[in-house]
């Protein structure tokens, strides 16, 4: 049988959600027992946990939407990936495309039959200028986004954003670019 719990506990578990985003329901459960001295499983916090916190039902660790994120620093966003082509021979070519989010112009383009990481971070050094105003990076998590390629990529100041795992959005408007590609150049 499921102890209810009175109105005012209710509030406080629903405040501290909202005013703590980054907190689960353990770390909800453990602050009202350490510092109240009130003992509640972290499963009756989720009970109370306010649904309205994410559209998707899930919980936010962030205060904005990804949506939201990447409008407001388009201009200092880049985004990079990979696509195959197979050649009338039956090649595989891999075509390696970086773009600026905020006017959606291509940086750099270029084909290679064995992609490599050190080749790929050569195309980001050709794509992003020594003076670059860029601060984001997003790429998907494909093998070739090395940790190596990643942490010469911070060195250049930027801050890399891995694309989600089931989130084919995140890295939106690349993929719109490698579709466009696809359908008008390799069809």
């Amino acid at each position: 049988m499921e102890r209810l719990i009175r109105s005012p506990m209710r509030h406080l578990i629903v405040r501290m959600v909202q005013e703590n985003p980054t907190w689960g329901e353990e770390r909800i459960a453990a602050e009202l027992s350490v510092k109240l001295g009130i003992l509640v499983s972290p499963r009756t916090v989720r009970a109370y946990w306010p649904q309205d916190r994410d559209p998707r039902g899930g919980r936010r660790t962030s205060s904005q939407h990804w949506r939201t994120f990447v409008r407001n620093h388009a201009k200092a966003i880049v985004a990079a990936d990979f696509l195959v082509a197979i050649t009338a021979g039956f090649r595989l070519l891999y075509v390696f495309v970086v773009m600026e989010v905020g006017s959606r112009r291509i940086l750099q383009c270029n084909v290679t039959a064995h992609p490599t990481a050190a080749w790929t971070l050569q195309q980001f050094r050709e794509a992003i200028p020594s003076d670059h105003t860029y601060r984001f990076l997003i790429h998907d998590r494909d093998s070739i986004f090395s940790a190596e390629v990643d942490d010469d990529l911070r060195a250049f100041g930027m801050k890399v954003l891995r694309t989600p795992v089931p989130a084919p959005k995140a890295n939106a408007y690349c993929e719109r670019l490698m579709g466009t590609i696809r359908r008008a150049c390799l069809d």
